[in-house]
């Protein structure tokens, strides 16, 4: 509870300078609630945003989808962070967090998750997944702002199309390929080539952004196989898709 109240601070600092320049809606806060003998840890309220979490059946058009929301990766990408990080906020979150370990400090909890969801999942296949993830050449680029969650829950859509972008607790600045998961754990064979060309995601990119798709997934499926098993489900799907993208 502690982190995620610690989530909410970050969201309330940073949604408010992104917001602007987005194409998609973003939670909007409206009012911030504090800690009290009741209940220790800080709380918000939020604008009312239409929609229903991405399902397959609620987007007109996936194609369309992997546009809308590479454009709003690109538009994180390109915001400058020096100017964003210099404004004043609140005691902790003046500059922006970096987001995602490299792939090789998430080796060994993700070989056990692996581990841990075989008969959910193709273990084997999986693990042959996560060694060529392994490959892929560190990345040593500029950060750039990255949301860090662009999972199907933290999309909504509104009479057909994708409209807005919530869950704002990890956003910060780090590796591109990061935000690149979408391209396995929202879309299919269907949309993932379009959200790659627009977002123009070199062969390392990829490689990388592949394997954190599959790290995210496979820690999931263990953790919330009974306390949200329609969750689980999801990441099921994604370990499936990165699958099948190695074998297309």
């Amino acid at each position: 509870m502690k982190e995620w109240a610690q989530d909410l601070d970050s969201e309330w600092h940073w949604l408010p300078q992104l917001a602007p320049q987005l194409s998609l809606r973003v939670p909007e806060p409206v009012g911030k609630g504090h800690p009290t003998s009741s209940y220790p840890f800080a709380w918000a309220i939020y604008g009312w945003i239409d929609g229903q979490p991405y399902a397959d059946e609620l987007v007109d058009d996936q194609r369309q989808a992997a546009r809308d929301l590479a454009q709003f990766v690109v538009e994180l990408r390109t915001m400058d962070l020096v100017v964003g990080a210099a404004r004043v906020g609140a005691p902790g979150v003046e500059a922006p967090r970096t987001g995602r370990k490299p792939l090789r400090q998430l080796d060994a909890v993700t070989r056990e998750a692996i581990e841990s969801g075989r008969g959910v999942i193709d273990g084997d296949a999986a693990t042959a997944a996560w060694e060529r993830a392994l490959d892929a050449p560190a990345w040593k680029g500029t950060p750039v702002w990255i949301h860090t969650d662009l999972l199907r829950p933290n999309l909504l859509v509104h009479d057909g199309r994708l409209a807005a972008v919530i869950d704002f607790g990890g956003v910060g600045v780090g590796d591109p390929a990061a935000d690149v998961i979408a391209a396995w754990s929202v879309f299919s064979h269907t949309g993932r080539g379009v959200f790659r060309d627009v977002l123009d995601v070199d062969d390392a990119t990829w490689n990388r952004a592949r394997g954190f798709a599959l790290h995210q997934a496979t820690m999931i499926i263990p953790y919330y196989a009974e306390t949200n098993p329609r969750f689980a489900a999801m990441a099921k799907r994604t370990v499936e898709q990165v699958l099948a993208d190695i074998n297309a």
